[in-house]
């Protein structure tokens, strides 16, 4: 396995969303759950849609509606309907690959979509914007949507049809730290001074950092054996929550190998001289982490191990912790 270094001493980015909707995480995808049916009646100059709710998937709400109505209502102005699937929360996911080519056109587009939306009982709506469609977010801002989140390349909007409390999941809320105790038979700790670090770090032959809860390292070849602990704060980088985990892991060679992009040095240190720097003397968390990842070391104590499995919600691979 391999270990990996990153940002923020070893702090990455994940999203925990604790928005639940109807009482569980919206997970939202392509996948369409509904489907609509059209009937055109006579000429191709007037022609007419009505809209049904089948369960069928794979389809989409039409990009193109001509003379759009619903059920209860029948109106004869040309419209265009933007591209969209709908979420299994009575929502709907607009295709942003399928935008109109000009903002005139995406704001048309777009106010006859939620008014037809709105007309379906829609109620979150979702608008994923690549940063070369940054000159439409001013017009779906216009338009009610507000900002949801944003990560390189793109931004989400967001827009709530009903009115009221919005119901729909916050962003990302927590970044997750993974910190990697690494101890060979001679009770020597694998550490690290990084080159990037907090000005209270510097100078800190520090355990490794990892991206990843079950990786290993390119500093030498491991292999995972248990998360022992882990640490739930709020407020940190970002004004995000944090959870770090302690793992420990089993080193299976002894050679060192330094990636100097971001490591400066590191070595086996014997666990005594590692312990007594004042850095983890004067910190009872971390100084408590160690000395759980030790016992763990030393068949003393037992924390989780990793077990794949695969859930029903979503159909793929997860690792779930738990004691043996």
């Amino acid at each position: 396995m391999a270990l990996t270094t990153g940002p923020l001493m070893g702090f990455y980015n994940y999203r925990l969303s604790p928005g639940p909707v109807n009482g569980r995480i919206s997970t939202f995808t392509r996948e369409d759950r509904g489907s609509i049916s059209t009937i055109l009646k006579g000429r191709s100059t007037s022609f007419s849609l009505v809209y049904r709710n089948l369960l069928v998937n794979g389809n989409k709400f039409p990009k193109k509606g001509v003379n759009v109505v619903s059920p209860t209502t029948s109106f004869n102005t040309t419209q265009e309907i933007l591209d969209a699937y709908e979420d299994e929360y009575g929502g709907a996911i607009i295709d942003h690959e399928g935008l109109p080519s000009s903002a005139n056109a995406f704001s048309a587009a777009l106010q006859s979509s939620l008014s037809l939306w709105k007309s379906k009982g829609k109620r979150g709506i979702w608008l994923k914007l690549p940063e070369k469609r940054a000159d439409l977010v001013p017009v779906a801002i216009k338009e009610g949507f507000n900002y949801h989140h944003a990560e390189p390349g793109y931004v989400m909007l967001t827009c709530w049809i009903p009115g009221g409390a919005c119901m729909l999941p916050a962003t990302a809320s927590h970044q997750v730290g993974v910190g990697a105790f690494v101890m060979n038979e001679n009770r020597e700790v694998l550490v690290v001074k990084e080159k990037l670090c907090p000005r209270r770090c510097s100078g800190l032959w520090n355990y490794q950092q990892a991206e990843e809860i079950y990786s290993g390292a390119i500093l030498i070849d491991t292999v995972f054996l248990e998360v022992v602990a882990f640490r739930h704060a709020h407020l940190v980088a970002f004004e995000k929550s944090d959870l770090f985990f302690m793992c420990v892991l089993r080193p299976i060679s002894s050679e060192i190998k330094i990636d100097e992009k971001e490591i400066q040095a590191a070595r086996w240190m014997p666990f005594g001289e590692f312990i007594s720097q004042s850095f983890y003397q004067e910190d009872s968390m971390l100084k408590k982490a160690i000395d759980v990842s030790l016992a763990r070391c030393e068949n003393y104590y037992h924390g989780f191990t990793a077990h794949r499995v695969i859930s029903k919600f979503d159909d793929r691979l997860s690792y779930l912790y738990y004691r043996d």
